[in-house]
């Protein structure tokens, strides 16, 4: 049963609230009056509400963009349905301004970097031009702002004097808008970073409201980027701070208080906004932030880093988190009392997970590629509407990634001179074809005995057809290092059992075979063999390869690397290249056929009760 108690808030999506049965004098009336009420008892300027009475003000959020601000397409028959992208965003933001003149905020809830050859080859550069372009208010900083490390290459200080935070500060420079933490601290001083900014709040006005932002990252990000890159950081729980931070910003003359959190959460369902019996509030990191608020400490949470989707009121806050990769975004309409310059809860309306589209099938007004593959031939593309106009795509968006999108084009469009006869998949929840492909590919490169590899490591499927770079980068974006660890059989045991006890997926595996409970928890392991059944004996020492983020203590198996002598891992530091360029080189010189593996290396023990809600994953 959640412990949060539903709000008495009106399940609508968002629109604009209108009074039919009020004609337009007695609203002009109604705004007249409150108008000089406001300026008499508050002596503050008085505000022009709108035409309902109400100030509007109209929140935008996104979240984990992951460096694709490039559109997608996917081509049938009759045309193609693209998706995704800023330059379709903007057409977006454009009819959402020109809707609410002056009252549009438009804030991202972190992760906006890493992911696309496009974001990779400028360490985020093109992100942050994309988003001012876009007018972007303020973004959270997330986990993978710290992968870059540097500036250059490597992406850690492997010598004296590279700077670890190199990368990110180069991007907080160039930002027009404040990239927000309110949680972080230096591990030694216990006192803020001094590269980063301000307090991790800014205060920023519309329509003469004074609108309060605070900025929040995970305490997961030591073990969700590489730990290297943060181990002079300590990150605060996320209630307290968020907490202080709001009672801050109240103080310093803030109306409205706005949390742009890189934590999240997951519900099945969103059709009732009040009804959470679906979402993971014990587990999910922006339900337990908001535990004990007092009512009204904030005004409106944009969530981030579970790419879920979130659209309820909670303890009456309306939080949104809308998927990931910039194919969706999320609206919250907050109306305000022009005399009190209060929020008047009960006219909220809220809405996660609109999907970014360009082009939609005429018939089903949809760019939802998994579900219009099943129509085939019958997809007709046609122009997408929003608020019922025309999206326009921004045309100096577009020709802003340009001159990037044909720099990456030539790279992804790199014949590897090889083919995948049948679409391997990944699964974050189970064994999947392309996890296990990929782990034996790595297993047998290195003539290891075992390899292990983190399920939120592989972003996309690998389709059917040609194999080019591009799909493998799409599949791999991140930049690990190969490495290898010399282990007992004990130490061997005591790795696979923390890497399925830390509620990071799946793990993928090549020569081990491993049964689990269904319901992730500490003790998921039930047992774990070698191939045909033989026992992993305690006495013989084991070569197993991973990539250097989970051998550097990432996905829960820093615990157990402590224990083991730091002359039995090599990080690979020494080698030419990244695991992602090491496994194509591989590929391509033993011509390696890309077949599903024989399923089974991953056997659930099922005890009939199902899981908990609560127990869900998620996939930073």
């Amino acid at each position: 049963m959640s412990s949060f108690a539903p709000a008495a808030v009106p399940t609508e999506v968002l629109s604009r609230p209108r009074a039919a049965a009020r004609g337009r004098l007695a609203r002009l009336l109604f705004a007249v009056i409150a108008s000089s009420v406001a300026s008499c008892r508050t002596g503050q300027d008085a505000l022009r509400p709108d035409t309902d009475g109400a100030v509007r003000l109209t929140i935008v959020g996104t979240n984990d963009v992951h460096g694709w601000v490039m559109p997608q397409e996917e081509r049938f028959p009759q045309g193609a349905v693209r998706f995704g992208g800023a330059a379709a965003f903007a057409g977006y933001l454009k009819l959402l301004r020109a809707d609410n003149p002056g009252g549009v905020v438009l804030v991202d809830g972190g992760d906006l970097f890493q992911g696309t050859l496009m974001s990779n080859l400028t360490e985020g550069s093109i992100v942050i031009e994309t988003f001012n372009a876009l007018g972007y208010d303020a973004a959270a900083i997330g986990n993978h702002e710290f992968d870059y490390g540097p500036v250059g290459a490597p992406t850690h200080a492997s010598q004296p004097g590279m700077d670890p935070f190199g990368a990110l500060k180069a991007r907080i420079a160039q930002a027009k808008f404040p990239l927000l933490s309110t949680n972080i601290y230096e591990s030694n001083s216990r006192l803020r970073p001094s590269w980063l900014p301000g307090d991790g709040t800014v205060i920023i006005e519309r329509k003469g409201i004074k609108v309060g932002i605070l900025g929040l990252t995970t305490p997961q990000t030591p073990t969700t980027t590489l730990p290297i890159n943060v181990a002079s950081l300590r990150f605060a729980p996320l209630g307290p701070e968020a907490l202080t931070a709001a009672k801050g910003l109240r103080a310093r003359g803030a109306d409205v208080v706005i949390a742009v959190v890189h934590a999240g959460g997951r519900c099945g369902e969103t059709k009732d906004p009040v009804d959470l019996h679906t979402c993971d509030t014990e587990t999910g990191e922006v339900f337990d932030m908001m535990k004990g608020f007092p009512y009204g400490t904030l005004d409106a949470v944009v969530a981030g880093h579970t790419h879920a989707q979130i659209g309820h009121f909670v303890n009456g806050t309306p939080v949104i988190e809308s998927f990931a990769l910039g194919r969706a975004f999320g609206v919250i309409d907050l109306a305000i009392d022009p005399q009190t310059r209060k929020l008047i809860r009960e006219r909220t309306r809220i809405r996660s997970g609109v999907p970014v589209c360009e082009t939609v099938d005429e018939a089903t007004q949809s760019c939802d590629v998994r579900a219009l593959k099943a129509r085939g031939d019958t997809v007709k593309p046609v122009p997408a509407t929003w608020l019922g106009q025309r999206v326009e795509p921004d045309q100096a968006i577009a020709e802003l990634l340009w001159p990037g999108e044909a720099r990456v084009a030539a790279l992804q469009g790199r014949a590897l001179g090889l083919a995948v006869p049948r679409a391997l998949g990944r699964n974050y929840e189970h064994e999947s074809a392309l996890g296990s492909f990929l782990a034996d590919s790595l297993r047998t490169m290195l003539r290891a005995d075992v390899a292990l590899l983190n399920p939120g490591g592989l972003r996309a499927d690998l389709d059917q057809g040609p194999l080019k770079y591009g799909s493998v980068y799409e599949v791999l974006p991140f930049d690990n290092q190969v490495a290898t660890l010399d282990v007992t059989g004990d130490q061997l045991v005591s790795l696979v059992r923390a890497a399925y006890a830390a509620k990071k997926g799946v793990f993928q595996v090549s020569g081990l075979e491993v049964r689990l409970d269904r319901c992730p928890g500490p003790n998921r392991l039930r047992s774990v063999h070698l191939p045909g059944g033989h026992g992993v004996d305690p006495n013989v020492r084991y070569r197993v390869v991973m990539p250097d983020f989970l051998a550097r203590g990432g996905d829960g198996l820093g615990p157990v690397l402590a224990t083991i002598d730091p002359r039995q891992v090599d990080l690979g530091e020494t080698r030419s290249t990244n695991l992602r360029d090491e496994l194509v080189d591989f590929w391509v010189k033993n011509r390696e056929p890309f077949a599903a593996p024989e399923a089974g290396r991953v056997q659930f023990v099922d005890d009939g009760k199902p899981c908990e809600a609560s127990e869900s994953h998620s996939n930073p």
